[in-house]
This record gives structure tokens, C-alpha cells and sequence, in this order.
């Protein structure tokens, strides 16, 4: 696998390293503040690993594979890094007694060796997982507009508090994010790869949140992969599309390409597990105990997604580089041909 690294024209950090550093810790206590207030979360701890082979571990696209190892002092007992936290943040909203309305976040730290490393990616993740109980009743596109809604003036009001302590950053996103759902995009452009799309359609918006991941589309290929036991992907929506979950989408003015910094979506119910099991062929997955508790109806509704921090950290600062803002491992000549590109990677 290849490194896609791109090198902006004339780049030079908005800040220097030791700014840096004091305005991550501001990015993320301003935001997670703004966050927790506008879903109505409760911060709470979270694993790092999880037992293997109890179905809590997120699959992520379905090819990646997690950190493993064995604990002594259980006996040798197979455990795994988590990859993200979207069915053990269910599981905890169970068992600490959430009701509808109420929800947790909760920072995850996770260890991915299978990225491509590149100007957004790197081995070490880190994000605002957050999980929120709703009512069976909400599990619809308007729930899923309005939580989008909330989350994206918490952006817009971090990056005005960046912009207010660091006046060489200017604000860039627009008042409204835009809500386009991934069957219109491919109607628009239809020659194009579902990455190229993205990047035309939030250099015409700014922000967008593109809805509808994980099915097959008219051209029968999802726009993008997603596990069959988290997000919804499969109900019916009133547009005539597929799935109620989706991504938050910007447009980096550095990099000039559209930037993810969220996946979310209303999580599935016994039946669309059941639907989205087939699908994907993994039917096996039925007699593992998160999905047994699910399709027995011992889990609540919810919602829910991440939000990367680094990502989060790269848009306010205008940094090219993830690298900037997380420490990582990078190959050398990755690490030589940034420093000559006045990229400085921590």
C-alpha cells in the first residue's frame, strides 16, 4: 500500500509547535464542553482493550484487523485493542441506566496498523466516541438532521473561540451545513469516485453531511464500507434512499480536499441487525453476546458516532498534516520530505 502524501504549495503553520500544543488542549476542551451540553452527555471512562471474540470490538470496514494479545494473568485470555468504542458505548448506556434523551462520551484511543499512512491517517486514533439513548419512535431522518444540527454549531462556535485566541486563523465554515445523501451525490457525478465526490460537492458547500453509507447504490457499490452491526444503513428513508447514518464532511482550505471528522448514524434495531447480517455475510455473528443481547431486545435505541480530536485539531489549525497535531510513527522519508515542505510532525 501506497502513502497518498500531499504537499501544499508554499505551506507554513499558522502557529508555532509550542502554540500548538496549548491550542490542541483549548480545541478539545472547548469542543467537548460545547458537545457534551448540546447532546446532553455525560462523560465516562472507557476501555482500551476488550475480551476477542465477544462481538464488542467495532469491524470498522470488515478488513482491518486489531491489535491482539494474551493476558497472563487471566489465563492467557485473547484480548483486543478496541478499534473504536460503537457497540461497548451501547452496552454501557445499558448497563449505567441511561433513559432516552440522556447519553455518554468518552475519549477512545485506538491502535489501527492496517492504515495507509497519509496526511489523515495514522496508526493512533483518537476520538469523542459518544452514544445517546433515543425513544424507537425517533429512529428517523429528522432525529438524525437535528443531532447533526446541534453537533455542527459546537464546531462553528470552537472554531469562533480559535479564531478569538488566534486571530491569524480565520473562521471558514458556513452557517448551515448542507445535507446530501450519498444516491444524489452519485447522480450528480456519475464518473466520478466516491472520494472525488466528496471533495467537489464540500468545495461547493464548505460543510456537508452526506447521507447513507454502507448500501449498495444505483451502480451497485455502497459509497463506503461500514459493519453490519452499528449504524443503520438499510431502513428505508422518504427520499427513496437507503440508511440512517451518515458522515460530517468539511472542506480544508489547506488541503483543498473534503475532510472527515465524523461517522454517526442511528444504530440498528433486532430487525435491521438481522437484515444487515445477511447482507454482509455474517450470520455467524448471531451467537456472539452483543448481538445476542441486541436481537433478545436487552439494548436500547440509540444513536451515536466519533469525532476525531486529531482531525478536529488539524481543521482549526489549518495543519496539513495529522502528524502536527498526534504523535505517530512515520516512514522516513515521509518524515524528510515534510520537514523540507516546512511540515513539522510531532
Amino acid at each position: 500500500m501506497e502513502s497518498s502524501l500531499v504537499i501544499p504549495s508554499g505551506y507554513r503553520p499558522q502557529l508555532k509547535l509550542r502554540q500548538i500544543e496549548e491550542a490542541i488542549k483549548s480545541i478539545k476542551d472547548c469542543f467537548q464542553t460545547e458537545l457534551a451540553e448540546a447532546l446532553h452527555l455525560t462523560r465516562v471512562t472507557a476501555p482500551l482493550f476488550v475480551r476477542a471474540g465477544t462481538g464488542i470490538n467495532d469491524d470498522l470496514n470488515g478488513t482491518e484487523q486489531p491489535v491482539r494479545f494474551q493476558v497472563r494473568g487471566d489465563k492467557n485470555a485473547e484480548a483486543e485493542m478496541v478499534q473504536s468504542l460503537a457497540k461497548w458505548k451501547r452496552l454501557a448506556l445499558a448497563r449505567y441506566g441511561f433513559e432516552a434523551g440522556e447519553g455518554l462520551y468518552t475519549d477512545m484511543n485506538a491502535v489501527r496498523p492496517d492504515e495507509v499512512l497519509d496526511n489523515l491517517h495514522s496508526i493512533y486514533v483518537d476520538q469523542w466516541d459518544w452514544e445517546k439513548v433515543i425513544n424507537p419512535a425517533e429512529r428517523r431522518l429528522d432525529t438524525l438532521k437535528e443531532t447533526v444540527g446541534a453537533i455542527y454549531h459546537a464546531l462553528r462556535k470552537t472554531e469562533a473561540e480559535v479564531a478569538t485566541r488566534y486571530p491569524q486563523i480565520r473562521p471558514v465554515l458556513p452557517k448551515e451545513i448542507a445535507f446530501v445523501t450519498s444516491e444524489e451525490l452519485l447522480d450528480r457525478y456519475p464518473d466520478l469516485s466516491p472520494a472525488q465526490r466528496e471533495d467537489r460537492i464540500c468545495a461547493e458547500h464548505g460543510a456537508v453531511f452526506l447521507i447513507g453509507i454502507g448500501a449498495a447504490l444505483r451502480d451497485g457499490k455502497p459509497h463506503d464500507g461500514r459493519a453490519p452491526d452499528y449504524d443503520d444503513w438499510t431502513t428505508p428513508r422518504p427520499d427513496g434512499g437507503q440508511g440512517l447514518n451518515g458522515d460530517i464532511l468539511l472542506f480544508h482550505p489547506v488541503l483543498e480536499r473534503a475532510f472527515e471528522i465524523s461517522s454517526m448514524g442511528i444504530r440498528v434495531d433486532a430487525e435491521g441487525l438481522e437484515r444487515q447480517l445477511i447482507i454482509a455475510g455474517s450470520e455467524d455473528r448471531r451467537g456472539l453476546s452483543f448481538h445476542r443481547m441486541l436481537l433478545e431486545g436487552s439494548l436500547p435505541q440509540t444513536m451515536g458516532g466519533g469525532i476525531g480530536q486529531s482531525r478536529l485539531c488539524m481543521f482549526f489549525l489549518r495543519s496539513a498534516h495529522i502528524g502536527e497535531v498526534s504523535v505517530g510513527l512515520w516512514p522516513d522519508d515521509m518524515q524528510k520530505t515534510c520537514t523540507e515542505a516546512n511540515i513539522f510532525l510531532l
